[in-house]
């Protein structure tokens, strides 16, 4: 069984990740010397907040069980522990991408 994590991308970096075919991190995950993850109960709280109004966005699904010690669980907004990976993400990890479209409401509409 996996334990299924997520990255949220615009399509140009999802590009770059499939060319490359890792995950190495982009933007603040490069500043903060990890890739920041959420998990199925953090992802959406994650969008509004750094997200909001974006219509560019890639819902990048991740199976945590590939990534070994690489991930660590470490506390962060509000207090709550956020899946935070030290090294680079293999396209062996990654599940699905789909596409985080904007609802008529301006709300991100998740596939769950």
């Amino acid at each position: 069984m996996n334990q299924r994590l997520y990255k949220i991308l615009s399509g140009t970096e999802w590009q770059q990740v499939h060319s490359d075919q890792a995950l190495a991190g982009f933007g603040i995950d490069l500043t903060d010397g990890f890739i920041h993850l959420s998990s199925a109960g953090q992802v959406k709280e994650t969008v509004q907040r750094y997200f909001s109004g974006r219509d560019d966005l890639m819902l990048v699904s991740i199976d945590g069980s590939f990534l070994g010690e690489s991930l660590r669980w470490e506390e962060s907004r509000g207090g709550a522990s956020f899946p935070h990976v030290y090294g680079v993400i293999p396209m062996e990890a990654i599940l699905k991408a789909e596409p985080l479209p904007l609802g008529s409401d301006g709300e991100h509409q998740f596939p769950f």
